[in-house]
């Protein structure tokens, strides 16, 4: 179960075989967070190798996606930024954001800066579409 604070922001996308997928609903980023499906997972290291390297393969896989999703959006994704952060959520999750030259936020991170614009129903539909074809 996601930590209660990926649900204010996030919604449900995918389950994959390591990770539930949440689709960000922030508007100005294509952006998906990945959190692996077990409970008391914290760091990278509490993950078998295996699951690692599930980990980094379903990572790649959400990055097409997120590059797909920009696309869509008229947004080519020029840059994706991966992090696993947990300053905030220890839950161990990662974060796969497309970013641009001009997103309004280049070159900073995307984490705690600025506002989030809600994604309008329509892009949010397209999205969690283009997530689960993926």
């Amino acid at each position: 179960m996601p930590d209660p604070a990926f649900l204010a922001g996030s919604t449900a996308a995918a389950d994959w075989p390591l990770c539930h997928v949440r689709l960000q609903l922030d508007g100005r980023f294509p952006w998906l967070i990945l959190i692996p499906r077990r409970a008391g997972l914290v760091e990278l290291e509490d993950l078998s190798a295996i699951e690692r390297t599930m980990l980094a393969e379903e990572t790649v896989r959400a990055g097409r996606i997120v590059r797909a999703m920009g696309a869509d959006r008229g947004l080519p994704v020029e840059k994706l930024n991966v992090a696993a952060l947990g300053n905030v959520t220890r839950q161990l999750h990662q974060h796969v954001v497309g970013r641009r030259g001009d997103d309004g936020l280049w070159p900073d991170p995307v984490w705690g800066r600025g506002t989030a614009a809600p994604l309008d129903p329509g892009a949010r539909d397209r999205a969690l579409e283009i997530v689960r074809a993926g």
